[in-house]
């Protein structure tokens, strides 16, 4: 098992905030410790943002509970009134990220004041800030991690489960209830991929030249994860129309299946060429040519009879939808390809991908 750099910034987190707060010899370092979990962020920047927000829960905690132990005591159900007060608060502020540091801060305050109310209130709102900015320093230094090859290889992992599938699907070799499971957890699969994605977009650069590259580097990861999606499409649609294509003339599905399966080829080359593995040459992708193409695809699906009586026209109906999806999918793969071509072509120096060899999952 594969320790990510947030568990570990997460420890040293815990860590810092406990021997700062032992340092300074505050009563209950454990608050601090706990503020420091919730404060951690998978980057800098993002902990750049948040800081604001923290802080600014941190105080809406901590003056609720100095305003309702000074009114109404610290009775149990008055903390928990408290905590419902202030997650209505954060709410109506828009910093949901934070309700739950801010809670801590409450309870922190609220759960066994000393005879000096106030001057334990403070004590403790500041070991709760104590481990935010515990946190924040942990994410100044520590080292980040290298979204751009976790990115790459969620890409590509997500790409060679959705290709296995489709082409386990187009020869009938897939179980149909597993298949449903399996494409829940690939939606999940691309959902992570544009959350690394929106990661690596974060990741601050300091030149201006590494800043133009960077913009070229994510107009390409955003296409690859536009086609990976539109693939998953594919595969859901292939799914879900299979019953009614196997109805259809045994001519239009080998073409189906002839068009998808050579779509398929093309993406894994065009992976492939996008780490330079292939050449950027026309001749080493698979040519339009070598598929059926859009045009005869649509020209033989038009040419069946469509009925007066809705009813007869099902299949057809259903069938519609995949031809668009496929042609979608042929489109933006044509995209990346050109895409790809003109990123290795121009500024080959400038443009070379921080990958490691070494794949990176979650």
């Amino acid at each position: 098992m594969k320790l990510g750099a947030r568990i570990l910034k997460t420890g040293i987190a815990i860590t810092l905030s406990l021997l700062l707060g032992e340092f300074l010899s505050l009563p209950s370092p454990i608050f601090a410790a706990i503020a420091a979990v919730f404060a951690i962020q998978p980057s800098i920047y993002r902990s750049y943002l948040t800081i604001l927000e923290q802080i600014q829960a941190n105080v809406i905690g901590a003056a609720s509970a100095v305003c309702f132990g000074l009114i109404f005591g610290t009775h149990p159900i008055i903390i928990g009134f408290t905590a419902v007060v202030v997650i209505a608060v954060n709410l109506k502020l828009r910093i949901n990220n934070t309700i739950g540091l801010a809670l801590v801060t409450v309870i922190a305050i609220m759960e066994n004041p000393g005879d000096n109310f106030v001057e334990y209130a403070l004590i403790r709102f500041g070991t709760v800030l104590l481990g935010v900015f515990s946190a924040f320093i942990v994410n100044l230094i520590f080292i980040p991690p290298k979204y751009e090859t976790k990115l790459y290889y969620k890409i590509v992992s997500t790409t060679e489960e959705i290709i296995k599938w489709i082409r386990m699907n187009l020869y009938h070799a897939s179980e149909h209830t597993l298949l449903k499971e399996d494409i829940e957890k690939m939606k999940d699969n691309v959902a992570k991929m544009n959350q690394l994605f929106d990661f690596y977009k974060e990741e601050r650069t300091y030149s201006t030249k590494k800043r133009f590259v960077k913009s070229r580097k994510l107009v390409l990861f955003r296409q690859m994860i536009t086609v990976t999606t539109r693939a998953l499409t594919t595969l859901k649609l292939l799914h879900r129309v299979e019953n009614d294509l196997q109805v259809m003339p045994q001519q239009f599905q080998d073409l189906i299946k002839s068009e998808v399966e050579c779509l398929l080829m093309y993406h894994e080359q065009v992976l492939l060429k996008f780490i330079g593995k292939l050449r950027a040459q026309p001749t080493t992708t698979v040519p339009n040519e070598a598929c059926v193409g859009k045009r005869a695809l649509i020209d033989k699906f038009m040419q069946y009879k469509i009925y007066d009586n809705d009813e007869e026209n099902k299949v057809i109906y259903h069938i519609f939808p995949l031809i668009s999806v496929i042609i979608e999918y042929s489109e933006e793969l044509e995209h990346l390809d050109k895409l790809i071509d003109t990123f290795q072509n121009y500024h080959k120096d400038d443009n070379s991908f921080d990958i490691n060899h070494q794949r990176q999952e979650d």
